[in-house]
């Protein structure tokens, strides 16, 4: 198919999707839910974060769910680090990807990283020399795209900023996050168009949480952009731990089926696909 029509779809359900369950999933299921997801044509899939347990207890297992998920050909499965010690542990772990945490909004950073957005930023500088030694890509997020839990709307102008600073210091793809789900298609294209500007279309994906019911709404205008990587959580799993109000991950069956459409391609079985969902549905009741 022709490539335009073409969507990579980031699974971020494993990670950002349980990281909220109260209930601790057993490593073996997460391990299973990773396989699943990976039998069913997600490329990508974010297994797990290298964060304290002490704040996430979720993720505590992070280095047997990295180590213990079945690697295959085509399949790149990323990890969450915060600072260098976290992207250490993640990359002896085998980590074929990182990612950093950004936010667009200082209330934000400070809740989330206990430091302002230059001071969380900077932090990252020995995660991406490190990354450049193991040849590996660094992913990093804005957090607050449109909205933020404490201060409300966030300009336009200032995500851009934080997304041209991750793309100086050397992330190889910038993820722009509604982190609460609040975002309207008006102020997500206001906000793209913005970004646009500082950051290639190639090199942008999109983050929408489902929470106001506008997800697909945002993806389409993303789409209308050009931007062809789409991050979504079997089951619609997710939320944040420090985003009051923020609800489920727009769910990756949705987006396949909506997708599918409008003529694009994300090379995800559907079939399999709700093999997944299953699975996810299963872990998430099972408290």
């Amino acid at each position: 198919m022709d490539d335009d029509r073409t969507v990579t779809l980031v699974e971020v359900g494993p990670r950002d999707g349980l990281q909220n369950e109260k209930a601790v999933i057993a490593t073996q299921d997460k391990l299973a839910l990773i396989e699943r997801l990976a039998d069913a044509g997600l490329t990508r899939i974010e297994a797990t974060a290298f964060v304290s347990p002490k704040w996430v207890p979720q993720m505590a297992d992070h280095d047997a769910v990295m180590r213990g998920a079945r690697r295959r050909p085509g399949l790149t499965l990323s990890a969450l680090v915060p600072n260098e010690k976290g992207a250490v542990a993640a990359i002896a772990a085998g980590a074929q990807e990182l990612a950093v945490f950004a936010s667009a909004s200082e209330s934000f950073a400070r809740e989330n990283t206990n430091c302002t957005i230059a001071e969380s930023i900077e932090r990252f500088g020995p995660v991406l020399a490190l990354a450049r030694t193991h040849r590996l890509p660094v992913r990093g997020y804005v957090s607050c795209a449109v909205d933020c839990p404490y201060e409300g709307p966030i300009a336009p102008a200032m995500v851009r900023a934080v997304a041209e600073r991750l793309l100086d210091i050397g992330c190889a793809e910038i993820a722009v996050a509604d982190t609460i789900g609040r975002g309207t298609p008006e102020r997500v294209d206001a906000m793209l168009a913005d970004v646009i500007e500082a950051v290639p279309i190639g090199r942008l994906a999109c983050h929408f949480h489902d929470t106001s019911g506008q997800a697909l709404a945002n993806i389409d205008v993303a789409l209308g952009h050009g931007i062809r990587i789409v991050d979504s959580a079997i089951g619609g799993l997710g939320g944040c731990p420090y985003a009051p109000g923020a609800a489920g991950n727009v769910a990756t069956e949705r987006v396949v089926a909506h997708l599918a459409s409008l003529r694009y391609d994300t090379g995800v079985d559907p079939d399999k696909l709700a093999v997944a969902r299953a699975f996810a549905s299963g872990l998430k009741t099972a408290k």
